[in-house]
């Protein structure tokens, strides 16, 4: 069954329900390693925005991580990605405030909620992140996730400003520091996809872009250059500027060189 068929499934039992929170309780896959993806987008579409800024009071003492209670919480999170489209400012407020939420899944449902937004306004959501940039690494972190998405990234435009935007964010990472914080792990992780995702988006304009980082000024930048280009949709894209970035890191120095041009069968 295609993950739309599931959505639509789940809105029909949502509409259906007498009980919807012990539905969504019942059905939120938690405990357990995946959250139930399907049933929250169909929460989104179905239950009124009351019941799900209700679902916001599961804060991480109420609702912790890996409890059923949490998936309330991330059905609440990203129900203000509708909100946040209209412009509406409390819910802007609101998802910077549980960017930083100590709970992993409510931090990606800020940036599916985010996401949303760029669905429907990536102006919008590129204005109004220009703030959050500045903010600590999990704020940081939620524009880097937030933007790379790949139904996102279909406009060069909007694939340069983003890749921009994951220079900066990266930026600091060339600067070697002691023991890495927490949070800044969290940021780090993020930028070893991101960057993939936009560079799929517009070869063009990524590969480019992310050369500029090589070779790596620093182990955390290593880690991130290193974790992207592990990423199949890369290889899948251009194995061989794939491997003259790989020979590039290794020799310390060398510059990969032109990727060969395919021909059309």
């Amino acid at each position: 069954m295609s993950t739309m068929n599931k959505i639509d499934l789940y809105r029909q039992r949502l509409r259906a329900a007498r009980d919807v929170e012990a539905l969504l309780l019942k059905e939120s896959g938690l405990p357990g390693p995946r959250g139930n993806l399907e049933l929250a987008q169909a929460s989104v579409e179905e239950l009124p925005p009351r019941t799900l800024n209700a679902y916001l009071k599961y804060t991480p003492q109420r609702a912790p991580t890996n409890t059923p209670h949490e998936f309330l919480a991330f059905c609440g999170t990203l129900g203000l990605g509708i909100p946040a489209a209209r412009g509406e400012e409390r819910a802007w407020r609101r998802l910077r405030l549980l960017a930083s939420d100590p709970r992993w899944r409510i931090r990606e449902a800020v940036a599916m909620a985010l996401q949303r937004v760029g669905r429907t306004d990536m102006g919008m959501l590129f204005t109004r992140l220009q703030s959050w940039r500045s903010d600590n690494p999990l704020v940081r972190r939620a524009v880097a996730a937030g933007l790379c998405e790949p139904d996102l990234l279909r406009r060069t435009r909007d694939v340069a400003r983003t890749l921009s935007i994951l220079a900066a964010l990266t930026t600091p990472f060339k600067r070697t520091s002691g023991p890495m914080d927490p949070e800044r792990l969290v940021l780090r992780q993020a930028l070893g996809y991101c960057w993939s995702v936009a560079i799929a988006a517009h070869p063009q304009a990524g590969k480019p872009a992310f050369e500029k980082l090589l070779p790596p000024a620093s182990p955390d930048v290593l880690w991130i250059v290193k974790e992207n280009l592990s990423k199949n949709r890369l290889t899948r894209m251009d194995p061989a500027w794939v491997a003259a970035c790989r020979r590039r890191i290794a020799a310390g120095t060398a510059q990969p060189g032109p990727s060969p041009k395919r021909r059309r069968p």
